[in-house]
């Protein structure tokens, strides 16, 4: 069996970060226009977003319309949508980002794509095509987000190799997980909807720093397979994990 050696940054401490999902959010606020286009509402995007978001369940308005006292009296009860455009000669491309009152990002797609070559029809197919990564994910409001707190600084340890990993105890996964993408990673939640897991990248390719409230290690991935590896009582556990992202 190839060995390999991981570097692993494992936070010393976790307290206080921001751990924000869609769940947090009753409220979305969209512009009336994008900042990749010349005109307001072109091509209908802003009102078709605004129509897609409600349909998911959330409280949708216009930034620079009239707002309920509780939004205007605090923006960081609502997300700010925004559409971001990837250049393509043939392609339309647009990714569906959502972010908290302090830029953070609770929510990015995956890229919608269209190949039709009227502008209006192409722009309107990509959005829709960018909003099934979100009508994947289960939403249910659940309360008002957090505060985002400072991150203490991360030591640098060794992960266990594979044959390490495999004299630890291991369990099959009991559910699928579904990642939503963060500033420094991804959050797992199952289909309550409950975030179960907290992702943060490393510089490690399919390997992450993870947190699930009582534990920390991390998530790799192994023969094509996800795993939470952590040690409790110093005994090393390895969790099988299914993640749809």
């Amino acid at each position: 069996m190839k060995r390999c050696l991981l570097l692993l940054l494992l936070f010393t401490a976790l307290s206080g970060y921001a751990q924000n999902t869609i769940n947090n959010y009753k409220y979305v606020l969209v512009p009336e226009q994008y900042s990749f286009l010349k005109e307001v509402n072109q091509y209908g995007l802003n009102n078709l977003t605004k129509n897609l978001l409600e349909e998911k369940g959330f409280t949708v308005y216009f930034d620079n319309k009239d707002l309920p006292a509780e939004i205007a009296n605090n923006k960081c009860k609502a997300m700010n949508a925004d559409l971001t455009e990837k250049k393509g000669l043939f392609t339309t491309t647009l990714t569906l980002v959502l972010k908290d009152c302090q830029g953070n990002v609770v929510f990015k797609s995956k890229e919608g794509k269209s190949r039709e070559k009227d502008f209006h029809a192409s722009y309107n197919e990509a959005l829709e095509n960018a909003f099934v990564s979100l009508n994947e994910l289960p939403y249910t409001f659940t309360g008002e987000a957090g505060k985002i707190e400072s991150v203490t600084t991360p030591e640098v340890v060794v992960a266990p190799t594979n044959q390490q990993a495999a004299a630890g105890e291991s369990t099959r996964p009991s559910e699928t997980l579904y990642a939503q993408e963060t500033a420094n990673g991804f959050q797992l939640i199952d289909t309550t909807p409950k975030k179960v897991l907290t992702l943060f990248k490393t510089s490690v390719q399919d390997c992450f720093i993870a947190d699930n409230g009582q534990y920390k290690g991390i998530v790799l991935k192994k023969d094509g397979k996800w795993f939470f590896e952590y040690y409790n009582n110093d005994k090393l556990i390895s969790k099988e994990l299914l993640i749809k992202f």
